[in-house]
C-alpha cells in the first residue's frame, strides 16, 4: 500500500476512480529505478534532492513520489562512522565540558582532545557526532524486485488497495471463489456470499454464480488500521484471478462513493502470493484449532470446508469435523462479538440451512444461543476462548451414535481369514472405528489386547518364547505373525518384560 496523500484518485461524476499508471509511465519508472542505483553510497538527503528533481520534471509528482516510495522500501541505509556516534557526542561534550567552549577555536580544540582519547582523528570524529541522522545516512544497497514494467504494475496494485482501506463494503465477484473465500477467513474479514437472481443452488462453486460482499472497517463500532490494512490486501487474492469483479462502497471523508474495478484494469500481483504469510490472527479461531489438533480424537478438523446454500445466500462456516470412520461430517461455526447485523445475518444464515449438522459455539456477550437452538443447531456458550472439552463432548455424542449404527450394520459373528488382524483393520473394512466390534464375536480367533489371535497361532507362540529371551527377538518372533502388540502377547502367555534400562529387555516369567 501507498500512504494516504500519495492517493491519487479521480471523483468525476461522483465515483471514486484511481489514476493508474500506464506504459507511458514506463520512462519515469526507469528514472527513479536509476536515481536510486546511482546514489549507492551516497547519503539519504543527496538521493531525496535527486528525487525531488525529478519530481519537478514530472507531469505528476505523486506518482513520482510514489514509485520512489516502492523503491524506499527495499534499499538499504547504514550509518557511516568509525565508532558510535552517542559515544563520539558523549567524548566531544565532556571534552568541550572541560574547557569551557564558547568560540569556534575553542570548540576545535576540545575535538581535538576528544579524538586523541579515542584514538581517531578530529575529522573522524566530527564525522561520526551527527551520522545517525536520517539525513546522513549512506544508502549502502537497493535490490528492487521489479525493472520499470513491474514497477508500474506494483504501484498500480498499490495504489488500489490504498483506495480500498477506506471502503465499508466491497463486492466481489472471481472465477477462482475458493481462493477468494480462503483469503477473506484467513484475513479475517466480515463477509457474506449470495447467490445471484436465477441461478440455481447447485452453481455455487462456479465463477459467476455467487457475488461474495465483504464489510469493510468503517462499518464496525470504530475503524481500525490493522483491519483496513487486511481489507486492502485482499485485492492481491482478488486480483489474481484470471476473471474478476469488484465494486466497493468508498467513506470518502464522510460522503459515500462508489470504486469499481475488475481484471480490464492494469492490476496485476507481480511478484507474491495473495495473502502469503497469512494465517490464523490470535483469535478465537486460531486459539481453538490449535487446541483440538493437540487432542487424539476420531475426527479431523478441516479449515474453510465446502459452501452450504443458505435460500438466496451461500454459507462457508469455519470448520468442518470428519468422523475417520465413515461418511459424516459436522459443521462448526464461531459466532464472536460482531455488529448486531452482522449477528442477524448469521441468525438467518443459520435458519435456512437444511440437512446439515451444525455445531455453533456463541460469544456469551451476544445472548442468541437459544435462538440457535431453536433452529435445530447445537449451541456452545463460551467467552474468551471456545472450550475444546465442550466441543469433544458433542462430537463424542455423534460418535456413540454412529458406532451404534455401524455395529448393527456388521455380523455378528465375525472370521476373518488371516492368522493375526487388529481390531482396528477389521472394524476399517466395514467402514466402521473399533468400538463397533466390542459386543460380536470371534469364533475362531482370542481377542488378545486389541489383535485377534488364532489359538493355533498362540501355541505356537509359547513354544517359540522363552524366559531369559531377549525382548528382540521376541518380538521379531510376534512380528513374523503379523502381530504388533508385543506386550498384550506377552501377557497372555504368562510373561512379562524386566527392562535394562535404555539397552532393552529380557523376557522373564510373571
Amino acid at each position: 500500500m501507498l500512504t494516504k496523500d500519495l492517493l491519487r484518485v479521480s471523483r468525476a461524476g461522483g465515483g471514486y476512480h484511481p489514476q493508474f499508471a500506464g506504459r507511458e509511465h514506463r520512462p519515469l519508472a526507469a528514472r527513479v529505478i536509476g536515481t536510486y542505483q546511482g546514489h549507492v553510497g551516497e547519503s539519504r538527503a543527496a538521493l531525496e534532492a535527486a528525487l525531488t528533481d525529478l519530481e519537478r520534471e514530472a507531469d505528476d509528482f505523486k506518482l513520482a513520489r510514489g514509485l520512489a516510495a516502492l523503491l524506499e522500501r527495499e534499499a538499504t541505509f547504514e550509518t557511516d562512522a568509525e565508532i558510535e556516534p552517542e559515544r563520539a557526542r558523549r567524548a566531544a561534550f565532556e571534552a568541550a565540558e572541560a574547557i569551557s567552549v564558547v568560540t569556534e577555536d575553542e570548540r576545535t580544540k576540545a575535538l581535538i582532545r576528544a579524538s586523541e582519547s579515542l584514538g581517531m582523528s578530529a575529522d573522524a570524529l566530527e564525522t561520526a557526532l551527527y551520522a545517525d541522522l536520517e539525513e546522513r545516512q549512506l544508502l549502502t544497497a537497493i535490490e528492487p524486485r521489479w525493472d520499470p514494467d513491474g514497477l508500474v504494475a506494483q504501484y498500480n496494485l498499490s495504489l488500489a488497495q490504498t483506495a480500498l482501506f477506506d471502503a465499508t463494503e466491497v463486492r466481489v465477484r472471481s472465477s477462482d471463489p475458493k481462493a477468494l473465500i480462503s483469503a477473506i477467513k484467513r484475513l479475517r474479514l466480515m463477509y457474506e456470499i449470495r447467490r445471484l437472481e436465477g441461478e440455481s443452488a447447485a452453481g455455487v462453486d462456479g465463477p459467476s454464480e455467487r457475488e461474495v460482499t465483504v464489510t469493510g472497517p468503517t462499518h464496525l463500532f470504530r475503524a481500525t488500521r490493522r483491519y483496513g490494512t487486511r481489507f486492502a490486501r485482499l485485492l492481491r487474492t482478488v486480483a489474481s484471478a484470471e476473471s474478476w469483479h469488484l465494486e466497493a462502497t468508498i467513506d470518502d471523508r464522510g460522503t459515500d462513493r462508489t470504486l469499481e474495478l475488475s481484471d480490464e484494469n492494469p492490476i496485476r500481483v507481480p511478484d507474491a502470493e495473495p495473502v502469503a504469510g497469512v494465517s490464523f490472527d490470535s483469535g478465537v479461531e486460531a486459539d481453538f484449532a490449535g487446541r483440538f489438533a493437540s487432542l487424539d480424537l476420531d475426527w479431523d478438523l478441516v479449515r474453510e470446508p465446502e459452501p452450504l446454500a443458505t435460500g438466496t445466500r451461500v454459507m462457508i462456516p469455519d470448520f468442518a469435523f470428519d468422523y475417520e470412520h465413515g461418511d459424516f461430517r459436522v459443521y462448526f461455526e464461531i459466532m464472536g462479538f460482531w455488529t448486531p447485523e452482522y449477528v442477524e445475518k448469521k441468525l438467518a444464515q443459520l435458519a435456512d440451512l437444511e440437512d446439515v449438522d451444525m455445531l455453533v459455539a456463541v460469544d456469551e456477550s451476544l445472548g442468541v444461543g437459544e435462538e440457535i437452538a431453536a433452529r435445530d443447531h447445537r449451541a456452545i456458550p463460551y467467552s474468551g476462548t471456545v472450550r475444546v472439552k465442550d466441543v469433544a463432548d458433542v462430537l463424542r455424542e455423534y460418535e456413540r451414535q454412529l458406532v451404534a449404527e455401524s455395529a448393527a450394520r456388521i455380523p455378528e459373528e465375525l472370521r476373518p481369514d488371516e492368522d493375526a488382524i487388529t481390531l482396528e483393520s477389521l472394524a476399517e473394512r466395514y467402514g466402521a472405528s473399533a468400538d463397533a466390534l466390542a459386543d460380536k464375536s470371534f469364533p475362531d480367533h482370542e481377542r488378545v489386547g486389541r489383535t485377534l489371535i488364532r489359538p493355533a497361532v498362540l501355541e505356537e507362540l509359547g513354544d517359540e518364547i522363552e524366559a531369559g529371551m531377549a525382548l528382540a527377538d521376541a518380538e521379531t518372533a510376534f512380528e513374523e505373525h503379523g502381530i504388533a502388540d508385543s506386550s498384550a502377547v506377552l501377557s497372555r502367555l504368562g510373561y512379562r518384560v524386566e527392562w535394562d534400562g535404555l539397552a532393552g529387555g529380557t523376557v522373564a516369567q510373571r
